[in-house]
């Protein structure tokens, strides 16, 4: 964790984590990034249950969300947070176990001397505990939002990413669902900034996803559709 405090001098930043009925899991998580020095920000997306109380207990800021509204709401939240505190960079990561903590400082250690905007992990050359259904759809998402990007993504879906003040300070969001992720991306590559992919661990417990496969398919390819238009004209 010494290293972690050194990049501290030169790189500010804190941990943004959208949490969504995390009671279960989101003090291992808080804990383990304020044990780094970080400050930890978990936004409650309107949980019925504990997860911000027990946020708070182990010195997360809390931003609730008054019912849920979505993951690309939550980050959205967060990112203002974020700004109006003049960090360097902001690191967002999952409240329910399935990142390493640890990871990052390896995020961190990267950004420092990196001139790419943002890292986003790449969990594709670890797949074994992957469900087989998650793999494919991450593979072709990829696949789509590289080509629209003009950047190879090898995991576009990936939540646990580094993302400089830069990117934030240009880039205008206009989401507010899972989409959101993959607009940050396309937005800010339109705007010139690099995206390099970092290898992480992914740990999966047999957690069922938010997800809704229907109605956020639908409204993916919705979002992408407008991306490929808005490109063209």
């Amino acid at each position: 964790m010494v290293y972690v405090q050194e990049v501290l001098d030169t790189l500010k930043a804190c941990v943004i984590i959208p949490a969504y009925n995390e009671e279960s899991t989101i003090a291992k998580v808080v804990k383990s990034i304020r044990v780094q020095g970080l400050e930890a920000v978990v936004i409650d997306d309107g949980s019925g249950d504990r997860t911000s109380s027990v946020s708070l207990d182990e010195g997360a800021v809390v931003l609730r969300n008054p019912v849920n509204s979505g993951k690309g709401n939550s980050l959205r939240k967060g990112f203002d947070y974020a700004l109006g505190r003049d960090f360097d960079a902001i690191i967002t990561m999952d409240g329910d176990g399935q990142h390493k903590p640890d990871d990052v400082a390896y995020f961190m250690r990267l950004a420092e001397y990196s001139k790419s905007s943002i890292l986003i992990g790449n969990r594709m050359s670890h797949t074994k505990n992957m469900p087989w259904l998650r793999i494919l759809t991450n593979r072709f998402m990829s696949w789509l939002i590289s080509k629209i990007s003009g950047q190879k993504i090898f995991d576009s879906q990936c939540g646990f990413r580094l993302i400089k003040k830069e990117v934030l300070e240009k880039v205008r969001l206009n989401t507010y669902k899972y989409e959101t992720e993959s607009e940050i991306l396309i937005k800010a590559s339109r705007l010139g900034f690099k995206i390099e992919s970092v290898p992480i661990e992914t740990i999966y417990k047999g957690n069922k996803s938010s997800i809704n496969p229907f109605v956020d398919t639908l409204r993916f390819i919705r979002f992408l559709f407008d991306e490929i238009w808005t490109t063209r004209h």
